[in-house]
């Protein structure tokens, strides 16, 4: 089994328990598996222009996640974007949707910013123009692939949950998904933005109040999503 099909029987692994304690995180992990099922049918369809680059992102993005729940489940000090989002979902007064959307606010605005950076970090001095913008490209790549994900996250997993989605979806079509699908797509620009920005910051102490910075700006947003 190779190294994604590894991070997807994990991630079925944890989708099966949640499901079977009621635990809501499955909501949002189970739509992030379908997500990455997709990345790697991506991936080994050649559709990046680097896909061992694509393929290690990958792996280091859903390592951010796995550690969020490794250290919340064992009360060890996690960041508190994921502290935040892992907690709501005991409340009763919030919606599966909901669930979903403050998952991928602190996976995408925070954890991919600093995957992106891991990765980036030690050669993006080194690539050539032509090379720092198919990392933009291949980055870009992954709004389709999210894109054509949504339907079956909408029809697999949110609607099971809340049937009158589909009653929404008769009657105002497939508009729901399509803002979802835009919504992600603007938070991974402001990502891209955000990773070169902390690129440019050299000293560690300064790496850290970015860090902190990021935190609080995800942590506002999901206090924004709690009152939708």
């Amino acid at each position: 089994m190779n190294t994604s099909d590894q991070v997807l029987a994990k991630m079925n692994q944890y989708v099966a328990e949640y499901k079977t304690a009621k635990d809501l995180r499955y909501v949002f992990l189970s739509c992030y598996n379908l997500m990455s099922a997709n990345m790697v049918s991506a991936i080994n369809n050649n559709e990046f222009h680097d896909t061992v680059w694509v393929n290690a992102l990958l792996r280091r993005f859903a390592d951010y996640y796995f550690n969020s729940l490794k250290c919340y489940d064992c009360g060890d000090v996690t960041s508190k974007v994921w502290e935040h989002a892992h907690k709501i979902t005991c409340n009763k007064d919030v919606s599966q949707l909901q669930c979903l959307i403050l998952g991928v606010n602190a996976h995408i605005n925070y954890d991919l910013v600093l995957a992106l950076s891991d990765l980036l970090k030690p050669e993006w001095e080194s690539l050539s123009e032509t090379q720092q913008r198919q990392r933009y490209e291949d980055h870009k790549h992954v709004n389709y692939v999210i894109a054509s994900t949504i339907d079956r996250v909408q029809d697999e997993i949110l609607e099971p949950l809340n049937p009158m989605l589909e009653w929404v979806d008769s009657l105002l079509g497939r508009m729901d998904e399509y803002l979802i699908s835009r919504l992600i797509t603007s938070w991974r620009e402001d990502v891209w933005e955000n990773t070169q920005m902390l690129l440019k910051i050299e000293d560690p102490d300064a790496r850290e109040a970015f860090r902190i910075q990021l935190e609080n700006s995800v942590l506002k947003r999901a206090a924004a999503i709690c009152v939708f």
